[in-house]
């Protein structure tokens, strides 16, 4: 029998190992077998129709001259009965040329309502002033680099003739992907999202968070999240849950992004994520209980031990190094080497892209590794303490440049 620290060193090794297999491939294997056959919600209202309810989009812009044209002419170019649709834009006190250009469009569309904010309150601060305004029963809350596509608000309004559903998330979807960025790592990491999503909504009726560009709530279970927290998206999607709603999300509202493609920057935005996850987290922390309740079950695997990789992956590092220190077996060797190899990779990605060599695996491999360490950072800011949801832009039209 192994002496007690080898003992615990062991079990702390592969109890991590587990979870993290778990999390990234345990899970969706089980969540596709437990989806096959199942059926989404039938209960929709069709179009066209008389009933179809009105709805209020809800947008918070600071910057967003590159886009917010093509974002407000894509949202009034949906196949929505136009006198159903009022568009509802907050300005976070922006200072380039977003509050002229809405200005202008305003004169256009006379379902465009702009409220310009005089200060900087981050967004929660302006959807409060936005939901407080809204009088629609549904409300779509999109940002503005997210283009719809012309049936994209028809195909999440129609899930809520049925009483149960509280919140529907739309498909988010990008075509352009660079060899030489992450776009390619994160039009994967969407896909691969936007699958459990809806996996999850059929299994259990609970959509572990939508896709905060793109997505639909009952306004009768609609939470706004306090000034202060980071990730409202997740939040608002979560209030539906704790609310007794069904969450789900609809492949066929489809609309478009123009995701990251500079490591850097998806860096910056991962980091301030990941501090709005752990607020989250403390929240929802009823919703942990029981886990092998459906939405539980989803929460824990989906998002909070994806949350808990990095220190995961740390104590994996940590156990094995201990069980060789102490004469463990080859096989330690081999998985403590295998290990530290692997966090080399991300700086053998780095040296081949200046040479121009870019290889589809290493990258990804970097990718993974890159944004646990922006979960890690921003698990210490959150431990620090928040003191603002104020937020930049992330770069827009990356790939393209």
């Amino acid at each position: 029998m192994p002496p007690l620290p080898d003992a615990l060193a062991a079990a702390a090794f592969w109890g991590s190992l587990l979870l993290v297999a778990h999390t990234y491939v345990l899970y969706p294997l089980l969540l596709a077998r437990l989806a096959r056959h199942r059926r989404h919600n039938a209960e929709v209202y069709a179009l066209p129709s008389a009933e179809l309810p009105a709805v209020d989009v809800l947008l918070a812009v600071y910057n967003e001259e590159q886009v917010i044209e093509e974002k407000i002419r894509s949202t009034f170019a949906t196949t929505y009965p136009p006198d159903k649709l009022t568009f509802y834009i907050g300005s976070d006190n922006s200072s380039d040329r977003t509050n002229a250009l809405i200005t202008q469009l305003s004169a256009e569309y006379p379902g465009l309502k702009f409220r310009p904010l005089g200060q900087r309150t981050g967004k929660p601060g302006v959807m409060e002033v936005l939901s407080a305004e809204a009088t629609a029963p549904v409300l779509v809350l999109t940002d503005a680099n997210v283009f719809f596509t012309p049936n994209t608000l028809y195909e999440l309004v129609k899930h809520f003739r049925h009483p149960a559903v509280g919140l529907v998330g739309g498909h988010i979807l990008n075509p352009d992907q660079h060899q030489a960025g992450i776009s390619g790592q994160e039009k994967a990491y969407l896909e691969r999202e936007n699958l459990i999503k809806y996996q999850e909504g059929v299994v259990w009726g609970s959509m572990i968070g939508a896709f905060g560009g793109c997505f639909a709530v009952r306004r009768a279970c609609y939470h706004p999240a306090p000034r202060g927290f980071i990730v409202d998206d997740f939040f608002i999607s979560m209030a539906v849950l704790q609310s007794g709603y069904q969450a789900i999300n609809e492949l066929a509202a489809v609309c478009h992004e123009d995701v990251s493609d500079q490591l850097p920057e998806e860096f910056r935005r991962k980091a301030r994520i990941s501090a709005g996850n752990f607020q989250n987290l403390v929240a929802f922390r009823r919703l942990l209980w029981p886990p092998w309740r459906g939405v539980s079950f989803a929460y824990w695997s989906h998002k909070v031990l994806r949350w808990l990789t990095p220190l995961l992956l740390l104590l994996m590092l940590l156990s094995s190094a201990v069980l060789v220190a102490r004469g463990g077996g080859g096989l330690y060797r081999l998985l403590l080497a295998g290990q530290l190899l692997a966090l080399l990779l991300p700086l053998l990605d780095a040296a081949l892209h200046r040479l121009g060599i870019h290889l589809r695996l290493l990258r990804f491999i970097s990718h993974f590794y890159s944004m646990n360490a922006a979960l890690l950072l921003g698990l210490g800011r959150y431990l620090r303490g928040i003191k603002t949801a104020v937020w930049e832009p992330t770069a827009r039209f990356q790939g393209r440049r």
